[in-house]
């Protein structure tokens, strides 16, 4: 760790990659936490290359039935237990199980318990066409 005042390490120059290196940073995905009315999300990784969320999902609420355009995830539940329906076909996730949704798949997470789901996905955040939803927003 780089001690109050001094000045701060830069790699090793490698050609051209090295002009586009930047100093790593430190946050609090509690500083990203956005309410949502089935849980909520907390934004751990927002670049312009990829975003990393974790979801947390209330028994038995639901995401909307969705699909993105453009956005390519992958999710996987880290607890709880989820019905994660794809393209009509419901199927019962567990701790562990991953799920990579292509962009086009219409999908809808329901909450079978209390559940927490890490998503990587392209950085197309605002990305989402909504076809049901009980809350409204469709």
């Amino acid at each position: 760790m780089a001690e109050p005042g001094s000045p701060e390490r830069t790699p090793p120059q490698r050609g051209a990659e090295s002009s586009r290196w930047t100093p790593p940073e430190i946050g609090s995905a509690r500083d990203n936490r956005v309410e949502k009315p089935w849980g909520y999300e907390l934004r751990w990784a927002v670049t312009d290359r990829y975003l990393g969320k974790v979801l947390h999902i209330r028994r038995g609420e639901a995401l909307s039935l969705q699909y993105h355009e453009q956005k390519d995830e992958t999710i996987m539940l880290m607890n709880g237990s989820l019905d994660l329906e794809l393209q009509g076909r419901v199927h019962r996730l567990r701790p562990g199980q991953t799920a990579h949704i292509t962009p086009g798949t219409r999908h809808r997470m329901v909450a079978v318990d209390d559940c927490d789901i890490f998503e990587v996905s392209t950085p197309e955040i605002e990305d989402v066409v909504r076809l049901e939803d009980r809350y409204g927003r469709a």
